[in-house]
């Protein structure tokens, strides 16, 4: 095998994501472990629920898993990379412990892991990180041989995730009416987070205000209305919004909300608008309900013409993508020179996560940093 295309020392790659409902009966179930010492009640889950009860009781999140899945094994196959992929999830079936003791069975004794979430946050990272580091612990209270796990660099800028937001917007676009296309404003969203953890998110030295968090979303957001600019030949104006907000009312979250801009650009005279999910791997619930059902029914109150652009989902860049940050890291631990893709103007990200890198709201370890606990 040549070096370009060498995994080791990996011997296995871990898809770790959030997990969603399949099903009526899973959703409470789901939300209660979602929000697992929080003591909320379980009348307030059903009422929560409801968005997932709109559409059976299913989340996409999993299905659109099974497809990376299958797109990350025949890329790999095309490649002639013999590695094996495995799935596991933070809140529902097959849940990251079980998915762990089944590769340590195995025999797998390093893995790489992808998170389905793209940038730095509490939430998007540490928290995947401690839940890796739980996991390694019910290991070892069982007695099993505990494997390193190293999880890949965030890839918010690399060009697999970026091309096909692009490519979505382009066709959004293109969608639109002849009449409102060219002076479509493009409404780049993301989850909303309290701004205490978004200001604390990324390394220490970068802590201020949004953090990384925001910093990395606009630094995507602007790479992305570049390239439609320098395809179309307009230059569209943009914003990044948020979306999805919960929590109690009178802790501050980070805004506009989707809706309110809509609002604003019907009320500016704006002909149209484009939303896109750049904080979304795939079509998250969020996506689905608080996109294409409520953000579209205000759109419509409003009279502005709207279209929701693409994830980036199992996109077979995507998937080549995957590839590149995982061989990227394995020349990384042999210590052989790599290239390291990044569009925008942050260059890629880092491999280890620092001390005090979106810190913890609680003591709680944490595997795949420097301040883990296991080697």
């Amino acid at each position: 095998m040549s070096d370009q295309h060498d995994p080791a020392p990996y011997d296995a790659l871990l898809l770790l994501s959030f997990g969603g409902p399949e099903g009526p009966d899973d959703v409470v179930p789901f939300l209660e472990n979602v929000t697992r010492g929080r003591g909320i009640p379980k009348e307030r889950l059903k009422e929560v629920g409801q968005h997932y009860f709109l559409f059976g009781g299913v989340s996409p999140i999993n299905g659109h898993n099974r497809a990376l899945l299958d797109a990350l094994r025949t890329d790999f196959t095309a490649a002639g990379l013999d590695l094996p992929v495995y799935w596991g999830n933070r809140n529902w079936a097959p849940y990251l412990t079980d998915t762990l003791r089944e590769m340590v069975h195995d025999g797998r004794r390093h893995i790489a892991v992808l998170t389905t979430s793209a940038y730095a946050s509490y939430s998007g990272c540490r928290q995947y990180r401690e839940n890796l580091a739980d996991a390694l612990a019910a290991l070892e209270a069982e007695g099993l041989p505990l494997p390193r796990v190293d999880k890949l660099r965030h890839y918010f800028n690399h060009p697999g995730f970026v091309e096909p937001v692009v490519e979505g917007v382009l066709a959004s676009l293109a969608d639109l009416d002849d009449t409102v296309r060219a002076g479509a404003h493009l409404a780049f969203t993301t989850h909303s987070i309290p701004d205490s953890a978004a200001d604390s998110s990324g390394p220490a030295a970068g802590h201020g205000s949004g953090g990384a968090y925001v910093r990395q979303h606009l630094d995507t957001a602007r790479t992305v209305a570049d390239a439609v600019r320098d395809r179309t030949g307009t230059a569209h104006p943009w914003k990044l919004v948020y979306q999805s907000r919960s929590g109690a009312p009178h802790i501050p979250w980070l805004e506009p909300d989707i809706c309110d801009h809509l609002e604003e650009l019907h009320a500016t005279g704006a002909p149209a608008a484009v939303m896109v999910p750049i904080g979304f791997v795939s079509d998250h619930m969020e996506v689905l309900y608080d996109l294409d059902t409520e953000a579209t029914a205000k759109a419509a109150e409003l009279g502005l013409p709207v279209r929701r652009s693409a994830t980036v989902g199992a996109d077979p860049r995507f998937a080549a993508a995957v590839r590149d940050l995982l061989l990227e890291r394995a020349a990384t631990e042999r210590g052989t020179p790599t290239r390291r893709c990044a569009l925008g103007t942050l260059g890629p990200s880092h491999d280890l996560c620092p001390i005090d890198c979106c810190p913890a709201r609680t003591d709680h370890p944490a595997a795949a940093g420097a301040d883990s606990p296991y080697a």
